[in-house]
């Protein structure tokens, strides 16, 4: 695109409003007077403009009249580009101004700078509060606790504030203090914490009754795969005889991350595919020598998704190991994150992606080999220590059958 024309159509009019020069702007990109190549895909571009010119001006002469306060102008265009990307009509797409694109590219490599806490907001109250700290976190060796209610950040009172906001101003270069206002037992507190690169922890493993291992995998992120095959290589010398991988809940992450993991279960060959608009097809394979030849129980629910179903519907396709649980989500599509060179980003649906076997689960899911509803039951294992939900019972029970 030419950033000039580009420029000059989002700044056109002399009626006195920002927002009627960034709708006509938004009128030229849609109808391709800027020569915007997606003109060509956009039906009736004549009557489109003019629709959205007359409604601009409608819309002007309303906010000239009756709008009591000053326009944000950034607020004013990130809106404008927000709406260009929603008029896809496409659930997944997003465009991301800097602080949103920042937060994204940290959320899924898995490491920032900050104080290593979790962190909600109540959607009616606004009041924001701690989860709980990450263990050996700064947060948690400056006394942060679970519970305590974050009245202030660095004297900013942050009740009603939207939570990115609040990671925003918790977040800072390491080595820097944030001073925390926090309330706990209805007392003020101030905490003073050091900012510090937190990795966060998206694998968890133990050793089951039985030497069945247990891993279990909360998201795909740019961490993952080292903590996934660390957490293999402990399972293995303490002697594992069989594996369960848990993906309940795991709603996905980065494509690679799936594919590398699956690589170190597989032997070599084809692990998933993707077709763009064009048809053009896209490999990923499983590429070393690694393979893991035991019993394997791969479980999922309802929620297992995207990248999770990349990851199972391989090893189902290559029979290396067997799906417990439930219908997974249905998530076969893939969406690119695109880089504006700015500062901000975008990110759309641009292909669909394919099991091994050439299954196209989008809608549909995967269907688990072994059938097993979650419950409310809870049961012990062979140990009569360790207690475990219904489906990580079935899992386990057909690994021990299986381990015999």
């Amino acid at each position: 695109m030419d950033k000039k024309s580009f420029t000059k159509g989002m700044l056109l009019g002399t009626s006195g409003t920002l927002l009627v020069a960034m709708v006509l702007g938004l009128a030229l990109v849609l109808t391709g007077r800027v020569g915007v190549p997606v003109s060509s895909r956009v039906e009736g571009n004549r009557d489109l403009r003019q629709k959205v010119e007359r409604k601009a001006k409608e819309l002007e002469t309303y906010i000239d009249r009756y709008f009591l306060d000053q326009i944000d102008g950034d607020r004013m265009a990130d809106s404008i580009y927000k709406g260009i990307i929603d008029g896809l009509g496409d659930t997944y797409a997003a465009y991301y101004n800097k602080e949103e694109f920042k937060q994204i590219q940290e959320s899924t490599s898995g490491i920032f700078c900050g104080i290593g806490a979790y962190i909600s907001a109540d959607t009616k109250t606004g009041i924001v509060s701690i989860v709980k700290p990450m263990k050996n976190s700064p947060a948690e060796k400056a006394g942060v606790e679970a519970g305590d209610l974050i009245y202030a950040v660095d004297g900013k009172e942050v009740t009603g504030m939207e939570i990115s906001k609040v990671q925003a101003l918790v977040k800072g270069e390491k080595g820097t203090k944030v001073e925390l206002t926090l309330i706990r037992d209805n007392r003020q507190k101030k905490v003073k914490v050091t900012r510090d690169e937190i990795q966060e922890d998206t694998v968890a493993y133990q050793m089951l009754p039985g030497k069945i291992g247990y891993v279990q995998v909360t998201s795909f992120e740019q961490v993952t795969p080292e903590q996934y095959n660390q957490a293999i290589k402990a399972l293995e010398k303490k002697g594992q005889k069989g594996m369960i991988i848990d993906l309940r809940d795991n709603g996905g992450g980065l494509l690679d991350a799936a594919v590398s993991m699956a690589d170190r279960i597989l032997p070599k060959g084809l692990v998933v595919y993707s077709k763009d608009k064009d048809g053009e097809k896209q490999e990923f394979f499983a590429e070393d020598q690694d393979e893991f030849k035991k019993p394997l129980v791969i479980l999922v629910n309802e929620n297992s998704a995207s990248a999770s179903e990349v990851f199972s519907g391989a090893i189902q396709d290559e029979k290396a190991g067997t799906l417990v649980g439930t219908q997974t989500y249905g998530k076969g599509i893939v969406q690119s994150m695109f880089d504006l060179g700015d500062g901000t980003g975008l990110k759309m649906t641009t292909a669909k992606y394919y099991t091994p076997k050439g299954r196209d689960i989008h809608g549909k899911g995967l269907t688990p080999d072994v059938k097993a509803e979650l419950t409310e039951e809870i049961s012990t294992l062979s140990d009569g220590k360790t207690k475990v939900d219904s489906q990580m019972k079935a899992a386990h029970d057909y690994l021990m059958e299986q381990c015999r």
